[in-house]
C-alpha cells in the first residue's frame, strides 16, 4: 500500500479484502437458497440491504415468519455501528459536497472502512473521494455477484459449514487488524492494543445487561471516546 489516492489505486489497495467477499458472499447464497429464498430475493437482499450479517439474521427471520417490524428494527441493531463508522470517516471528507458523502457513506462497510483508516497512515492522514469510492464500489460489486453465485450454486452445497467459508469474515479481520497495528505510526502498537482491551472488557461487561447488537454498539462508543481521551493525554 502506498501514499497514492486515485480510483486505480483505490482498486489495487481493496482486491485482497475482496477475497474475504467472496467466501462469505458464497456462503450467504447457499444459505439463502436452502432457506427457499430466490435470486431475485438474495439480488435484493445484497444490493440494497448491503449489509453480510444483517443479511443472515434477515434470512433466518423470514424463514422463521417473524414480524416485518421485527425484521426491521433487527438489521438496525445489527447495522447501527456504521453510524459511528460513517462519522469517523466523514472528517476525510469535509471538503466533499453532501451528495458525495451520502454516496460514501451508503457504500462502505466494515472492511472498507478499515481499509480506509490504514490507508490514512500512507497518506498523511488523507483520503480521497475517488479513492474511497473505487474501494466501496469494488466491495459492493464482487460481495453481490458472490451471493448470486453462492444461490446458484445452492443445490449443489447441502452444509456449507464443511468448507470453512463461516470463518472467511472473522480471518479477513485479523488481517485487516494486524496491518492497522503495524502501520499507524501515530498511535503506536501499545495504545492501539490498550484502547482494543478496553472495547473488550466494556463489551464483557455490556453483554451482560444489554443484548449482544446493543453492547458492541456501547463498547464501540466507549471505545471511541477512551481512545481520544488517551491520544489527548498522550
Amino acid at each position: 500500500m502506498d501514499s497514492s489516492l486515485t480510483f486505480r489505486t483505490g482498486i489495487k489497495d481493496v482486491l485482497p479484502t475482496v477475497f474475504g467477499y467472496i467466501g462469505v458472499g458464497l456462503a450467504f447464497g447457499i444459505v439463502a437458497h436452502t432457506s427457499h429464498l430466490g435470486l431475485w430475493m438474495v439480488a435484493g437482499l445484497s444490493f440494497i440491504v448491503y449489509a453480510g450479517s444483517a443479511q443472515f439474521i434477515i434470512t433466518s427471520m423470514l424463514l422463521a415468519q417473524d414480524p416485518i417490524t421485527s425484521i426491521i428494527l433487527s438489521t438496525f441493531l445489527v447495522n447501527s455501528r456504521m453510524i459511528l463508522m460513517s462519522t469517523s470517516l466523514a472528517q476525510y471528507f469535509r471538503h466533499e459536497s453532501l451528495t458525495r458523502n451520502i454516496i460514501l457513506g451508503s457504500l462502505v462497510t466494515d472492511e472498507t472502512f478499515a481499509l480506509a483508516m490504514n490507508k490514512q497512515n500512507h497518506t498523511a492522514g488523507k483520503l480521497s473521494f475517488a479513492w474511497q469510492s473505487a474501494a466501496n464500489l469494488i466491495a459492493y460489486l464482487v460481495w453481490g455477484g458472490a451471493t448470486l453465485v453462492g444461490a446458484y450454486l445452492g443445490g449443489l452445497i447441502k452444509n456449507p459449514d464443511q468448507f470453512g467459508f463461516d470463518f472467511a469474515l472473522t480471518a479477513m479481520f485479523i488481517g485487516l487488524v494486524y496491518l492497522q497495528l503495524i502501520s499507524d505510526r501515530k498511535l503506536g502498537v501499545r495504545l492501539q492494543l490498550l484502547v482494543m482491551a478496553f472495547v473488550a472488557l466494556i463489551y464483557y461487561f455490556a453483554i451482560g445487561l444489554i443484548s449482544e447488537n446493543m453492547a458492541l454498539l456501547v463498547a464501540t462508543a466507549a471505545g471511541c471516546l477512551f481512545g481520544m481521551e488517551m491520544k489527548k493525554c498522550r
